[in-house]
């Protein structure tokens, strides 16, 4: 399938936007959330931004005060990973303008949008910002 699931998470740890590719029950994703995070958050700048966390390979990267993680097959290519949540945050900031964790917490259904151009069904469809946002401004322009 390719991308398990996307996370957005703030320093302190606390889920901002959380969009998984399969099921899992609520209490599975609270415990899956729990580890990453902890796990994420506790590596210092110097290690590399792979982690291997029970049958996932979960990919992160920091901006400002948001940690996007995303978690991926074992076979997926961490690099290609690595460059999505890069253009996913280049087109948050096109939208939002230097995207932050208010922009996330006060437009979720926006950011959600985003994601739901980009990836359907764990695979990445969409790859070109223009594209991504032009619904949004299509709606935005007519309410």
């Amino acid at each position: 399938m390719g991308i398990r699931f996307v996370l957005m998470v703030n320093k302190q740890g606390q889920t901002r936007l959380a969009q998984y590719y399969e099921y899992l029950n609520l209490e599975e994703r609270r415990a899956l959330e729990g580890e990453i995070v902890r796990k994420c958050l506790a590596r210092t700048e110097q290690q590399c931004s792979f982690v291997e966390h029970r049958n996932y390979k979960v990919v992160y990267r920091r901006y400002a005060s948001l940690f996007f993680l995303v978690g991926v097959d074992n076979e997926e290519n961490e690099l290609a990973i690595l460059e999505f949540i890069h253009l996913l945050v280049e087109t948050m900031d096109r939208h939002f303008g230097n995207v932050c964790e208010l922009d996330i917490m006060f437009h979720l259904e926006k950011a959600h949008f985003m994601l739901e151009e980009m990836v359907m069904n764990g695979c990445v469809v969409e790859t070109s910002k223009t594209n991504i946002l032009s619904p949004i401004q299509l709606m935005e322009k007519a309410s």
